[in-house]
């Protein structure tokens, strides 16, 4: 493993692990198989781990793998306030206090303010007295380190920059986002800073990596340096010194070691035009079958309707990577074949989820996209006949 410093000279893995994403079994972590992914990854030199207050069970599975493996004062544990959730400074200390029960632990090392959306919500929580609570923690130790994640433009992502003392921030970044999102010009005036800069989304929720299309694939294939697309998005990170830490949302023990392997190679300027000019060739091959840029991060959810938002968006952009058909099929048991339907078509406007989207995407209107694309007469006739089959 290598590693790149923090703000204060702590190594910190360039490889972390994103716990967003855990698999469940029958509705719940699967704590076993976690644990196994977690301490694999610990004894090949990961330090790095992120959570967060809203992610379902994942402080408490992190919090019971690090206390029954004896790890918690040699890995770096990253979590989140949920600001939006917080209406008066005693709630920032209740919730806080619960992080610290679930994560079974009495200190954070890297604290953010979760999904900070702009300097007016940043002055909102000053109003709060934020900015006197940090003070109190972090001269108690109970927090390391502050910082914010982000999804936005690259305006205001520095005018945040600008609005506090940060110790750290983390961003959406990759090679689809390089332009977009806070981008190469907030990484690198995050950097001019001195500010770590832990990057999210590095494949873009799985789309760089097992959902490229065709034309993207093959760009991969025939060029002379063999990588998996995964690596290929990975060492395009690395490759920036700029960038301190890269969150992998790992749920097996295959991306486990593939991933260590390749932080354990790859360097900070390694990459040649020629490469860089694959990547380019490869952005175009995607960005011309993409219908909705969404990372499948689940911030829209829940819906009121039981629309399943992300799956939908996901087999929506599937519908034209991957074929007609199979999107069908794959559509049909995930909205369908279950007592709640999840279609498209139960979407009713409302326009909750876009207030939520990191992505700023018009939901409402991709829902209707992607019912028009998908819901057509034979699904109807389906999603008709099995719900007669479930009533009786």
């Amino acid at each position: 493993m290598q590693y790149r410093n923090d703000k204060y000279g702590n190594q910190i893995s360039i490889l972390g692990y994103g716990c967003m994403r855990f698999t469940k079994k029958s509705g719940k972590i699967d704590i076993a198989k976690a644990e196994q992914e977690i301490m694999q990854a610990y004894r090949a030199g990961v330090n790095y781990y992120d959570t967060a207050y809203i992610y379902p069970g994942s402080e408490e599975a992190l919090g019971k793998i690090v206390e029954k493996n004896g790890i918690r004062d040699k890995i770096n544990i990253a979590t989140k306030l949920p600001h939006y959730m917080i209406k008066t400074r005693e709630n920032i200390e209740k919730t806080f206090q619960e992080e610290l029960k679930r994560l079974r632990t009495d200190y954070v090392n890297y604290y953010l303010m979760h999904m900070l959306t702009d300097v007016n919500t940043w002055e909102r929580l000053r109003a709060l007295g934020i900015e006197e609570w940090i003070q109190e923690k972090k001269k108690s130790g109970a927090i390391r380190q502050i910082g914010f994640s982000y999804h936005g433009n690259s305006d205001m992502f520095c005018q945040l920059l600008d609005a506090y003392d940060w110790d750290f921030c983390m961003i959406q970044y990759n090679y689809l986002d390089e332009h977009s999102q806070a981008g190469r010009t907030g990484l690198h005036y995050a950097a001019a800073k001195g500010i770590p800069v832990m990057i999210m989304e590095p494949l873009r929720g799985g789309r760089l990596a097992g959902q490229l299309p065709e034309a993207a694939k093959k760009l991969f294939e025939n060029y002379e340096i063999k990588r998996t697309p995964a690596e290929w998005a990975f060492r395009w990170l690395w490759n920036q010194p700029e960038v301190t830490c890269v969150l992998s949302g790992m749920n097996s023990l295959e991306m486990v070691q593939e991933n260590v392997k390749n932080a354990a190679s790859a360097q900070a300027g390694e990459f040649t035009q020629q490469e860089q000019a694959l990547l380019k060739d490869v952005v175009q091959a995607i960005q011309a079958k993409m219908k909705v840029g969404c990372t499948g991060c689940g911030y829209c959810m829940p819906c009121p309707k039981g629309v399943d938002i992300p799956g939908t968006f996901a087999i929506y952009n599937k519908r034209y990577t991957d074929g007609k058909s199979k999107a069908l099929q794959e559509y049909m048991l995930c909205t369908v074949l279950r007592k709640n339907s999840t279609s498209a078509s139960n979407c009713v406007r409302c326009g909750k989820c876009e207030q939520h989207c990191p992505q700023h995407i018009e939901i409402r209107k991709e829902l209707g996209n992607a019912k028009k694309a998908l819901e057509g007469p034979v699904y109807k006739i389906a999603k008709k006949a099995v719900s007669l089959f479930l009533k009786y």
